[in-house]
């Protein structure tokens, strides 16, 4: 197991029982495989909400908010339509630079990406998020569970998350939100 998925079972224990996604299928409709501590991520918990503020999204969700498939389209076309009018942020000047969508928080409009540079493997990608309704991004060299792990415990460097650390620790599976 990932180092940094074991430790986030340990402080937010799973409450679904593991599922194993088509990844081979997801890989191939994004064009692109994905980093392995978000696939094992997945298949631990599902997708859902961790500490009712992050939202992991799950390339299996039948709703299209939660669907990272669907979002990863989405935010592709906002991000195109976005970069006609305002600058790209400087961590995305190289041409061949792309974000692809990882998980949001929902009332804030904030949206985690991995941020994709030319020549770097999947588990290379490090973390780049965008305030939501604002030009600011914010990189952070981490990979994505490890940067969810930081936000959780109160770890992170970075001026978003302020209602983060939580005292306790929940995630709440899509499974039981979505019925």
């Amino acid at each position: 197991m990932h180092p940094a998925v074991e430790r986030l079972s340990e402080l937010v224990p799973p409450g679904t029982p593991r599922r194993t996604r088509d990844w081979a299928t997801v890989e191939q409709r994004l064009g692109t495989p994905l980093p392995d501590d978000y696939k094992e991520l997945v298949e631990t918990y599902g997708g859902g909400v961790f500490d009712e503020t992050i939202w992991l999204l799950d390339p299996e969700c039948p709703d299209e908010d939660y669907n990272l498939l669907d979002q990863a389209t989405e935010r592709a076309e906002i991000l195109a339509d976005l970069w006609q009018t305002e600058a790209k942020p400087a961590a995305l000047q190289h041409p061949d630079a792309q974000v692809l969508p990882w998980a949001y928080v929902e009332e804030s409009g904030m949206y985690l990406y991995w941020l994709r540079q030319p020549g770097q493997k999947p588990n290379d990608w490090r973390v780049i998020l965008n305030e939501g309704r604002g030009p600011e991004w914010e990189p952070h060299n981490s990979q994505c569970v490890p940067f969810l792990l930081a936000l959780l415990t109160g770890e992170a460097d970075t001026e978003y998350f302020t209602e983060l650390p939580s005292e306790s620790h929940s995630f709440d599976s899509n499974d039981d939100i979505l019925e």
